[in-house]
């Protein structure tokens, strides 16, 4: 599990040195750009990440055609009353790594909105915990639908949750932000 953590905290690192503050509002980052353009250009410093991800704690790590990695690590602000990392911050992480991966699969003009969300918390995220990784994968691309899949993992292995979504896909309008 060591090692393990060690690669995505380095993973972790080469992701976030690209990031930085979005300069454009964000409808006007994903026109002209392929779904997959545009979560790799998040990668690559082109594209800005949201900002509630870096209020959340958490980045992406990895993007390819139908697959999304975010990282993160809940922090002692993201607890609830009880002590224990809320659901809220369970389902962003799943919820952002869900529509991403569906993302990817959208030529440019098109967009999506998640419709559906279904979280299974497994156990709690202890803050001991130095990150985990919801890995998002889709299962259905199409015209009107997506669906997709995704866990959250800690470096063990160890499932904390586990979520599934559908997402309505829409032409983008032509100069109005999302």
């Amino acid at each position: 599990a060591q090692a393990v953590l060690q690669d995505w905290l380095e993973l972790e690192e080469k992701a976030r040195a690209h990031t930085h503050p979005p300069a454009l509002q964000p409808g006007e980052i994903w026109h002209g750009q392929t779904g997959l353009e545009a979560i790799t250009g998040m990668l690559e410093g082109r594209t800005p990440p949201a900002s509630m991800a870096m209020q959340l704690n958490f980045c992406i790590v990895h993007a390819s055609l139908g697959q999304v990695i975010f990282q993160g690590r809940p922090q002692s602000t993201h607890l609830n009353p009880m002590g224990t990392v809320h659901g809220g911050w369970y389902a962003t992480i799943l919820d952002s790594a869900l529509g991403c991966a569906v993302h990817t699969m959208l030529p440019a003009g098109r967009g999506y909105t998640t419709t559906q969300l279904n979280l299974q918390l497994v156990r709690s995220i202890p803050l001991s915990v130095e990150r985990v990784q919801a890995v998002a994968e889709v299962v259905h691309c199409g015209r009107q639908l997506a669906t997709a899949q995704s866990q959250l993992l800690g470096p063990d292995g160890c499932l904390y949750a586990h979520a599934t979504c559908t997402c309505l896909i829409f032409d983008l309008p032509e100069s109005a932000s999302l």
